[in-house]
């Protein structure tokens, strides 16, 4: 779907405020942080904006942001109980919505100092994130974002998630059509100006394969390995990709 001007400008809004979940968050994450703290900072910025939160309740999840420590891929539970430590990489997933219109983002930061694997990983993940939004560009067919993403990630000798995937966002927070992080086989849609997009890679520093784990919710990967999560809110336009959910 195509989104005209005005509702555009409630999408960068709502952005807005995701970006400052993201910079409230990176500033309390240290040793010692419990994972419920964490979603306690981005509740406060939702209500000194007045938004709304697209995670909370969301098929039943309890917490307005996502907290997905190491080999935690998406999806994790904040918990008093899940306290970080020195070493430990965590993504943080988290959206907002303002005048019924939703911003989507997801980065993913290192606690105290941590290895060269795990700063390599995510450099390169947030790097295919980049290389996916490039790909936005009206005219463009909608899974070259895909194959962009998977070409830096598995060049650096990683891999991508296959069974979580980014979307359209707009006045739901998961809209039609998916955005696979890798290259299905298909051109998919034609991008047009208006469309806007929560392209979101996911990737492995071993392989691909996935575990749900017993909550419901949180899925880690299968051998253990590390995992790195990166996402953006963004629009086509007729300038290149607008990204909305940066300050």
């Amino acid at each position: 779907m195509r989104r005209n001007s005005g509702e555009l400008a409630k999408m960068r809004k709502a952005g807005r405020v995701v970006a400052e979940i993201h910079e409230a968050t990176r500033a309390a994450i240290r040793p010692g942080v419990s994972t419920a703290e964490i979603d306690r900072v981005a509740r406060e910025v939702l209500d000194r904006r007045g938004a709304g939160s697209n995670f909370l309740n969301y098929h039943g999840f309890p917490a307005v942001v996502c907290t997905s420590p190491n080999s935690m891929i998406v999806h994790g539970i904040p918990s008093e109980t899940v306290i970080l430590e020195e070493g430990d990489i965590i993504s943080i997933d988290c959206g907002a919505i303002i005048e019924g219109y939703h911003g989507d983002a997801a980065y993913t930061t290192g606690v105290g100092t941590v290895s060269p694997e795990a700063t390599r990983l995510m450099e390169v993940t947030e790097r295919s994130l980049y290389a996916g939004i490039d790909q936005l560009q009206p005219g463009n067919r909608l899974h070259e974002v895909g194959r962009a993403v998977q070409q830096v990630a598995e060049s650096a000798g990683f891999s991508v998630v296959r069974e979580y995937v980014g979307h359209a966002i707009g006045t739901a927070m998961h809209e039609e059509p998916q955005v696979p992080n890798y290259w299905p086989g298909t051109p998919g849609p034609t991008l047009r100006s208006g469309m806007v997009f929560a392209i979101e890679p996911m990737v492995n520093a071993g392989g691909p394969a996935t575990r749900l784990l017993d909550d419901g919710w949180s899925v880690v990967t299968a051998d253990g390995r590390l995992s790195a999560h990166f996402e953006h809110t963004i629009a086509v336009t007729d300038e290149g990709p607008e990204v909305f959910t940066v300050l």
